[in-house]
């Protein structure tokens, strides 16, 4: 099968990422970048100079197979809307849309077309976040009572987007990646230090049918980067660390049983510390896989793994989030 013609739009901070992955895929070939800054163009001309740079859409599409959207996130549907009216399997990086009923449009277009559309949803991609899943879906760690993420750093601080939609998409697909349901509540918590209006640091609650309870906070304005978050199940807990180099992920044999034999509730409790196990996890770069997938779902070879109605429902609980935002902190519907 030939090499897919992939053109990546926009190629900035993160697009710079998609652009060197892609020239580096074995199942593709990057045919083509664009992007509105003249001086990107030209430095992308001399890294790469046999794909077509260009600063008009319409030209890009004329020479490729698929298409990745890494432009502004104010953008990202009405590309991917102009992508797909083409023809183009298209990857939409995050977050998907910044409105429900604009992602709703994009997974609409791609059902009555028929072309695959992926959500840049890059963690499901994480092998970590994989092995995590398994041990959720198989009930290795029992029922899963709650789970917690922290994602913060000194930086990259956006100017038209707050923490919510720039760090939400990761940490609310990883949770409904992994327990397969959508949130019933959800709650958000946040402030404004830096600029106005666009939160700095958010605190984000999902509140799942299940009973589970999800919790995030997320912030450009801390002192340390951490990428970490902690699954607790009745039978065991697990932390993923994405920081760590190596032991990116720690099984941890705790929990509190209540032995059958015992009536009463207070003598019942019994505080168990069991081992700790760290999984060998396969050292592949996140991106490049969701790329590789990429390829093959554009072909028609695999269904997507993170797919226009995951964006969907992805926005559908951001949206919410920020409902909850605005009104400080009220409970909302997603």
């Amino acid at each position: 099968m030939k090499r897919l013609k992939i053109g990546v739009i926009g190629a900035g901070a993160w697009g710079r990422n998609h652009v060197r992955t892609v020239a580096g895929l074995a199942e593709g070939e990057l045919a083509a970048v664009c992007d509105t800054d003249q001086k990107v163009r030209e430095r992308l001309s001399r890294q790469y100079p046999g794909a077509l740079v260009t600063g008009d859409v319409p030209a890009l599409l004329g020479v490729v197979d698929a298409v990745i959207v890494a432009s502004p996130a104010t953008t990202h549907a009405a590309v991917a809307q102009q992508v797909l009216e083409a023809g183009k399997p298209v990857l939409v990086e995050k977050p998907f849309a910044l409105s429900v009923r604009d992602a709703e449009a994009v997974a609409r277009q791609a059902a009555q077309r028929g072309i695959p559309v992926l959500a840049g949803h890059l963690l499901v991609y994480h092998p970590a976040v994989q092995r995590l899943r398994e041990l959720v879906q198989t009930g290795e760690l029992g029922k899963v009572f709650y789970l917690y993420g922290l994602r913060v750093n000194l930086g990259q601080v956006r100017k038209d987007e707050n923490a919510l939609w720039s760090f939400g998409p990761h940490d609310v697909s990883v949770a409904l990646y992994l327990l397969g349901e959508q949130p019933v509540r959800v709650a958000a918590h946040g402030k404004s230090y830096l600029q106005p209006a666009i939160e700095d640091v958010v605190f984000l609650t999902m509140e799942f049918a299940s009973g589970v309870l999800a919790h995030v906070q997320m912030s450009w304005l801390d002192p340390h980067k951490e990428r970490k978050l902690t699954v607790v199940g009745a039978k065991k807990m697990v932390v993923f660390d994405d920081m760590e180099p190596r032991e990116k992920l720690r099984i941890y044999d705790k929990g509190v049983d209540r032995p059958p034999e015992y009536g009463s509730f207070g003598e019942s409790l019994a505080i168990r510390e069991g081992d700790i196990f760290i999984p060998r996890i396969p050292t592949v770069e996140p991106l490049a896989a969701e790329l590789a997938h990429f390829v093959r779902a554009a072909q028609g070879l695999e269904a997507p793994r993170a797919s226009a109605e995951d964006g969907v429902r992805v926005v559908r609980v951001l949206e919410a989030a920020s409902r909850s935002l605005a009104r400080g902190g009220t409970p909302e519907t997603p």
